[in-house]
């Protein structure tokens, strides 16, 4: 099996607090799987753990089969980790296009040049058309980010992490704060990326989840109790007392 990820016995402390405990798990390059658990389950932590903003108190990280446990995380983007986050972080005052323009900038020689405008360059022009256009944002390219709305504010957040055109994405809770009609739409967007992109996303909105993965993973209290098929995790009792609790009785998994 090709592997774009591999946790070996991750564990990390917080003082007495075990964030997460001794979890391994493999995905493949290509695959589409979620994380999930309920809140304090550690899904947020273990991602933090992944892209090197956290260091792991024991175990081990391999990307694309290659051990990144004590790399920086600006070594592991190099390799083609790229995340996004809860909380959308974007620059309200400027353009969608000029958004874009600068994460992909950020990531080319030319963000060293003062002495040619960025807009001469046509390889950096023709990505930013492309990743608006995937999204279907190009025809609002001129409008300040702050007056999108903020389903469409989540969507740019995903577009700036494909920027660096990223193998192996992590999405942390991309629906979040989006109304019913968004998620669908942010739901279609996932779908819709390259095919030879690996995802593994954080979701607590089961729709969008099972929409959009093969396989699922569950967290709780640190712990990876679960792992396998959507319809496996899906009709699981464990799963449905853990993460649904009361819901379980309704079979509303």
């Amino acid at each position: 099996m090709d592997r774009a990820l591999e946790l070996e016995g991750l564990c990390r402390r917080f003082g007495g607090l075990e964030a997460v405990g001794d979890v391994t798990l493999t995905v493949p390059r290509g695959a589409r799987q979620a994380i999930i658990g309920p809140n304090g389950a550690g899904k947020t932590t273990l991602f933090n753990l992944i892209t090197g903003e956290l260091a792991p108190s024991s175990g081990r990280i391999r990307l694309f089969g290659r051990d990144v446990t004590s790399l920086p995380a600006h070594r592991r983007a190099a390799m083609g980790l790229a995340r996004t986050f809860q909380i959308t972080n974007l620059f309200r005052s400027l353009t969608v296009e000029e958004n874009v323009l600068l994460a992909v900038q950020a990531l080319r020689p030319s963000r060293y040049v003062m002495t040619r405008p960025v807009r001469a360059y046509a390889d950096v022009q023709e990505r930013v058309r492309a990743l608006l256009e995937r999204a279907g944002l190009w025809a609002k390219r001129a409008m300040p980010v702050r007056v999108l709305s903020y389903g469409e504010q989540r969507q740019i957040e995903v577009l700036l992490a494909l920027a660096g055109e990223p193998r192996l994405l992590l999405l942390d809770e991309p629906a979040a704060g989006l109304s019913p009609g968004e998620r669908r739409e942010m739901a279609r967007f996932i779908k819709g990326l390259d095919a030879g992109l690996t995802i593994l996303l954080i979701e607590h909105d089961m729709d969008v989840a099972f929409e959009v993965v093969e396989t699922i993973a569950v967290l709780h209290l640190g712990c990876l109790v679960a792992e396998g098929s959507k319809e496996a995790v899906r009709a699981s009792p464990a799963v449905q007392e853990i993460y649904l609790g009361t819901e379980a009785s309704r079979g509303s998994c």
